[in-house]
């Protein structure tokens, strides 16, 4: 029973990261020590279902749990307290650091100029997507008001690519739906499908942006399983990249997405409170 409710609530987390901008919910599940079984969970699905199902099911609760009921109050947090709700985020992924340096430590590939090289380059991506508004002035607008048949298809395809996202470490979910200019509009109808509003059409497109997501998990956990397999220590290397620039990506995605950002002593010291606890509970998670 305890396992069932420590999954549930690293599920919950995960599902908490997949709105927040700038938080990766692949981050958080290998900050959270479960990443590496929930990847071969979703390969080998069909290989040992009762096991795969016990395991993968306390987390889907807790992750749709998380989106349903924390959709609104995470975005007032954002509006009302943006500092100390981004700095106990930066301390969840921050925490589980230590656990991400034992796997690669002692490893010969360690010494190799090759390792250093894919952490600096998966640093830079992260970083660049951050930036991509103010580097690219990249802006999309979505619309999921008036759908039509190619609106869905287009919903389809953003929900693999956010798949991805979210299950590769270190990439936001919610920062690329904001990129591509889904990121609200999907917020909003979670928001209307929790106050049982315009139902019908808002069902549909949480539909149709789910099952892109899940055909996304199932492709891209196949691909990260077969890096682990064949290159574990430098895919590693990869994700560390991924996360040290997540830390960093992780306030930018605040400071884009919220307009006239006020910083006040006040503010800081409750984030720095907040950031310990997030360091606390990403720690202490990740052991179990």
């Amino acid at each position: 029973m305890k396992d069932v409710i420590v999954l549930t609530i690293k599920g919950f987390i995960m599902g908490l990261a997949n709105i927040i901008p700038g938080v990766s919910g692949g981050t958080l599940a290998l900050t959270l020590g479960i990443y590496e079984k929930f990847i071969q969970a979703i390969s080998h699905f069909f290989s040992k279902i009762k096991e795969n199902i016990k395991f993968l099911l306390p987390i889907g609760i807790g992750m749709v749990l998380a989106i349903i009921s924390m959709s609104r109050i995470i975005d007032a947090s954002y509006s009302n307290f943006p500092i100390p709700t981004t700095m106990f985020f930066m301390g969840l992924v921050m925490g589980g650091v230590p656990l991400l340096i034992k796997k690669v430590k002692g490893q010969k590939e360690t010494k190799e100029i090759s390792s250093y090289l894919i952490l600096s380059l998966s640093f830079v991506f992260v970083i660049l997507l951050a930036l991509s508004e103010q580097l690219f002035n990249v802006s999309f607008k979505a619309d999921l008001i008036n759908m039509n048949f190619t609106k869905y298809i287009m919903l389809f395809i953003v929900g693999i690519i956010t798949a991805a996202t979210m299950v590769i470490p270190g990439i936001s979910g919610s920062l690329v739906l904001m990129l591509l200019g889904y990121y609200y509009p999907v917020l909003k109808v979670v928001k209307s499908l929790t106050k049982f509003q315009n139902l019908t059409q808002n069902f549909m497109i949480a539909t149709v942006f789910g099952i892109g997501i899940l055909l996304g998990i199932i492709l891209i956990a196949k691909l990260i399983e077969f890096l682990l397999e064949k290159y574990e220590v430098k895919t590693y290397f990869g994700v560390i990249g991924f996360i040290l620039a997540s830390i960093i990506a992780i306030p930018i995605a605040t400071i884009n997405s919220i307009q006239n950002l006020e910083f006040n002593i006040l503010q800081i010291i409750i984030g720095l409170i907040f950031l310990s606890i997030g360091l606390i509970i990403g720690n202490k998670l990740g052991d179990e």
